[in-house]
């Protein structure tokens, strides 16, 4: 293999690494990653089809990426201001305690802010857990979606 190659997985590898990483872009990796190994083989391989089949997966991964946990989060009653604040928060966090302190930034200010708009404490714990296992689901569908990615590469650099 040549060098373009081993880069493209590389990319392809990290990807699935940045998937996991919140700030990390796994989806916009693994586009690049399809694209450079295409282009690497003067788009002989993989097939057309095949190629728009994982950049459509890629663009997929970043969809899961920046909007999982908000739609997670509407789908348990949050509100928009609480949704949009849960984000800040966590980004914040996530500077100062890491992926940790991302999810337990969205799980507290999704309490907090719902709690102190309702007054509910069930209510905003059952909004919080909504949004907590939204974020961790992004995660792992990202985890998959950007690790298919990396495998149908690899046969096809393999092949």
């Amino acid at each position: 293999m040549d060098p373009v190659t081993w880069v493209a997985l590389g990319l392809a590898a990290v990807a699935v690494i940045g998937a996991a990483l919140p700030l990390l872009p796994g989806g916009a990796l693994s586009v690049v990653a399809v694209l450079l190994y295409w282009w690497s083989t003067g788009y002989a391989a993989p097939s057309t089809a095949l190629v728009v089949v994982l950049v459509a997966v890629g663009l997929l991964t970043m969809v899961v990426d920046y909007f999982g946990g908000a739609i997670a989060a509407r789908a348990g009653g949050a509100s928009a201001l609480t949704t949009a604040a849960a984000v800040v928060v966590g980004v914040l966090l996530l500077f100062v305690a890491g992926p940790i302190g991302f999810v337990a930034g969205v799980a507290a200010t999704v309490f907090a802010v719902e709690f102190a708009q309702h007054a509910d404490a069930e209510a905003s714990g059952r909004v919080a857990l909504y949004a907590t296992v939204g974020v961790l689901a992004s995660t792992a569908v990202q985890i998959l979606l950007t690790g298919t990615i990396l495998v149908a590469l690899v046969v096809v650099a393999l092949l």
